[in-house]
């Protein structure tokens, strides 16, 4: 009887910690098609990755309500032509809410160059309340430039 409860244990484990890998994979895979997406300067395709209602504060801390609002700031931006790329340091998954907690560093870089002009850390809150993981919000902090 021991010996099967310790195996019942082991298993629900084993299935639970695949079950968060899983998870997790999917936000890195969202990550990695939104850093795409904002290299090819694709905004529309990069919106796909939020919450119709997202927050976002930029690194510079201008609060941006929404991604009609997010394109609209992108598309108006004053200055050489930016994209930003997000390398995710950690991902935790709340699997009874469907939450998800990431952070990491990012750098922006100019069209065309290969060394980042911008850079410091994130944060943001994922959601998979549609079926998907989508971005709630983000923080970004700017730290070099």
């Amino acid at each position: 009887m021991k010996k099967t409860l310790l195996s019942l244990i082991g298993l629900l484990t084993f299935t639970f910690s695949f079950a968060q890998e899983a998870e997790e994979s999917q936000i890195l895979a969202q990550r990695e098609a939104s850093n795409q997406a904002l290299r090819a300067f694709d905004d529309a395709l990069n919106a796909c990755f939020s919450t119709e209602d997202a927050l976002i504060t930029t690194g510079a801390g201008t609060l941006i309500s929404g991604k009609k609002e997010l394109i609209k700031y992108i598309q108006e931006s004053s200055g050489p032509r930016m994209y930003w790329i997000r390398t995710p340091d950690e991902v935790i998954v709340n699997s009874k809410t469907m939450l998800a907690w990431e952070t990491g560093t990012w750098k922006g870089y100019v069209e065309g160059a290969d060394e980042a002009v911008v850079e410091g850390k994130y944060s943001a809150q994922w959601t998979k309340a549609s079926g998907i993981w989508l971005i709630q919000s983000q923080l970004f902090v700017t730290l070099e430039n």
